[in-house]
């Protein structure tokens, strides 16, 4: 393998040219620089992360934090950001920071103290035990995927809109008595994510003037969780909602599955939202707002290195569309032949 003296050799000038001209530490003219990567690519040469970073001072590596590897959402993100820093050429690591683990407190105090990455994507970090105000006493550039922070910048869909979207969606179907099912009970401490979407379809609702409607029945953000909230929700036939919203997908088909269960057909005599476009949405026919977290992965990795190669640039707000993708989980209220 080719190193960096032949390099500068092929292109007729200094190790030193070479070496900035490669790495972008230091002016080196365009013509040269194109020249120098011309050689390199010729030459087949692979620069090692240990050089560059003695010429940057960089490590070239990004730390990405998530509470969860194995699902859905998170997995699909952690895609997104892995294809953007492999296109960069940049290295990824990874802290999976399960939530209530002895793991996830080292992960805080200890291996993120040796700032062994150039700069942090945390993904779904609550601003619980103040973790998030942890990582930036790292003192790197830090964007959060999923929720809202004053500290950091943050890549997200817009969760308010996307639940607003999605009960206006059911409103305009002429449904009425609208439940919203997932996220906790008022006095838990539950996700950031799951109180925007509450709060996009109570907004809706009133909106709509349909206050006296608003109902949410607690669950937790699982498919089982919202089997279990439908399940008890729909088994009172007296107090009975015509649609549900779920706070994801996941709780969406669970609430699909327990309507099936009890004998309730969907969408004649039930119809069901959710929000996400979850891998399995297309199987139930499932009536969703479509967000596209691979998209978010990508988009994070775009503004981190933007920050990391501009320390003063402030604070980005990205909040991504949700697109509406109608399948045949909703019908119209009072329709059971739609």
């Amino acid at each position: 393998m080719a190193g960096i003296a032949e390099v500068a050799a092929h292109a007729g000038v200094s190790k030193a040219t070479a070496s900035r001209a490669l790495s972008g530490g230091g002016y080196v003219s365009p013509a040269t620089k194109s020249r120098v990567r011309a050689a390199a690519a010729e030459l087949g040469y692979v620069p090692s992360a240990g050089a560059v970073g003695l010429a940057t001072g960089r490590t070239q590596n990004v730390g990405v934090v998530m509470p969860y590897v194995n699902r859905w959402f998170f997995a699909e993100v952690l895609e997104g950001i892995q294809q953007a820093l492999l296109e960069q050429g940049l290295d990824l690591t990874l802290y999976d920071a399960k939530p209530g683990s002895d793991g996830r407190a080292r992960i805080f105090d200890d291996f993120l103290a040796r700032k062994r990455f150039d700069g942090l994507i945390a993904v779904g970090l609550e601003p619980v035990d103040h973790e998030l105000e942890r990582l930036t006493r790292t003192d790197r550039p830090i964007v959060s995927v999923v929720g809202s922070s004053d500290l950091t910048s943050v890549v997200a869909v817009d969760d308010d809109y996307a639940a607003r979207r999605a009960t206006e969606h059911l409103i305009g179907l002429g449904h009425r008595e609208i439940a919203f099912v997932g996220g906790g009970a008022p006095e838990s401490h539950w996700a950031h994510v799951d109180q925007e979407r509450l709060a996009g379809y109570r907004h809706a609702m009133r909106e709509a003037g349909l206050s006296q409607f608003v109902r949410h029945a607690h669950s937790e953000v699982t498919l089982p969780g919202g089997y279990a909230a439908a399940a008890d929700l729909l088994g009172d036939a007296r107090r009975r909602p015509t649609a549900i919203v779920g706070v994801c997908d996941e709780v969406a088909i669970g609430a699909i599955i327990a309507a099936q269960r009890l004998g309730i057909q969907v969408p004649a005599t039930l119809s069901v939202v959710g929000i996400d476009d979850h891998e399995f949405a297309e199987m139930f026919a499932l009536t969703t707002l479509q967000q596209v977290p691979r998209e978010q992965g990508r988009a994070a990795v775009d503004v981190l290195l933007a920050e990391i190669t501009d320390p003063e640039r402030p604070r980005t707000e990205l909040r991504m569309p949700a697109r509406m993708v109608i399948r045949s989980s909703t019908a119209p209220a009072g329709h059971p032949e739609a």
